[in-house]
C-alpha cells in the first residue's frame, strides 16, 4: 500500500477527497489509523479543557481593551469548538478507516470536513485581526480607542464567521473551491501578519532611543508606561501568531502537493492526516500561550482554579 496509486477514472482524474474513504488508497493504513485517532483524541480533551479555562478568565477580566478582548475570545471559542467537533470526527474517521466501515467514513469525513473549514478559517482571520489590531493600536495613538470600538469588532469577527461558513458550505458543492480556497487564504492571512509584525518593529525600533531617553529622564510619565504595555501585547501576539505558523504551513504546503499531483499515495495522506492533526494541536498550545504571556489572563486563570478547586 505504501506504493503510489493511479486513481483515474474514465480517463479522468478524481480528486484527493474522493479518495480519503477509499479502500485502494488507505484500506491499507490499519495501524497508522489508530495511532492518529488516539493523538486526535487526546488533543481534544486538551483542548476543550484548557480554552474552556482561557474563556471563564477573558469573561472576568476587565483590564484587557474590550475590541482586543473580543478578538481574543473569538480566537479561544474556535479553538474549544475544535477540541468538541473537528477532532472527535477526525478521530471516527480515522477509526473508521481502521475498521473499514466506509459508510461511517464517508460521514465522517465531510462532517470533520466542513466544520474545519469553518473554524480553522475563523481562527486564521481573527490572528489576522489580532496582528492589525495591534499595528493600529501604534498608527492611530490616542484615536484607537475612538475608532476601533467593540461595536466594530462584534461586526468584524460577525462577517469572519460568515465567510468561513460559506467556505465550509462550498465544500459539500465543490471540494476544490475549499482546497483552492485554503492555499489562497492562509497564505494571504501568513503575509498580512507579517507585514503587520514588520511595520510594528521598524517602528519602535526607530523610536527605541527616543523612548528610552524618555523613560530615563521621566520614568513615571504615562506614554512609557503605555509603550511598555503595548510591547507586552505585540509581543503576547507575535508568539500566538508563530505559534499558528508552525501549525499551519504544513498544511498549506500538503494541499498544495495535493492539488498539483496527477496520483495520490498512502504517504501523501498520512502526512495529510499529520497536517491536519498539527493544526489542531494549536487548539491545545493557544491556552498555554495566553496564560504565559498575558498577565491578566494568568491572574484570572489562577483565582478560575483556586475557586474551582475551592468549590
Amino acid at each position: 500500500m505504501n506504493g503510489t496509486k493511479n486513481l483515474a477514472r474514465d480517463g479522468e482524474l478524481r480528486i484527493f477527497d474522493d479518495q480519503t474513504c477509499s479502500p485502494s488508497l488507505v484500506g491499507g493504513l490499519r495501524q497508522q489509523s489508530v495511532y492518529l485517532s488516539t493523538a486526535n483524541i487526546l488533543l481534544s480533551l486538551t483542548a476543550f479543557l484548557g480554552n474552556s479555562v482561557i474563556l471563564v478568565a477573558l469573561h472576568k477580566e476587565s483590564c484587557l481593551h474590550p475590541p482586543s478582548k473580543l478578538l481574543y475570545r473569538c480566537l479561544a471559542t474556535t479553538d474549544l469548538l475544535v477540541g468538541l467537533l473537528c477532532q472527535p470526527l477526525h478521530a471516527a474517521y480515522w477509526m473508521s478507516v481502521s475498521y473499514e466501515h466506509w459508510n461511517l467514513c464517508r460521514f465522517a469525513y465531510d462532517t470533520f470536513s466542513v466544520s474545519a473549514y469553518a473554524l480553522c478559517s475563523v481562527s486564521l482571520l481573527t490572528m489576522t485581526a489580532i496582528s492589525v489590531d495591534r499595528l493600529l493600536a501604534l498608527l492611530l495613538g490616542l484615536r484607537y480607542r475612538e475608532l476601533v470600538t467593540l461595536k466594530r469588532t462584534y461586526i468584524l469577527v460577525a462577517t469572519f464567521w460568515v465567510l468561513s461558513g460559506f467556505t465550509a458550505l462550498s465544500y459539500l458543492l465543490d471540494h476544490r473551491i475549499a482546497t483552492w480556497f485554503g492555499i489562497l487564504v492562509i497564505p494571504s492571512c501568513l503575509s498580512i501578519s507579517l507585514v503587520s509584525y514588520t511595520k510594528i518593529f521598524r517602528t519602535l525600533i526607530h523610536h527605541q532611543a527616543q523612548v528610552q531617553d524618555h523613560v530615563q529622564q521621566q520614568p513615571n510619565q504615562p506614554n512609557a508606561l503605555n509603550m511598555a504595555q503595548y510591547r507586552k501585547a505585540v509581543y503576547s501576539a507575535v508568539w500566538v501568531q508563530l505559534a499558528l505558523v508552525v501549525c499551519y504551513v504544513p498544511f498549506s504546503i500538503v494541499e498544495t502537493v495535493i492539488a498539483l499531483s496527477k496520483t495520490y499515495s498512502s504517504h501523501l495522506v498520512i502526512n495529510w492526516g499529520l497536517a491536519i492533526a498539527l493544526i489542531y494541536y494549536n487548539s491545545t498550545l493557544n491556552p498555554f500561550i495566553y496564560y504565559w504571556r498575558i498577565r491578566e489572563v494568568r491572574r484570572a486563570v489562577k483565582q478560575t482554579i483556586r475557586r474551582a478547586l475551592h468549590f
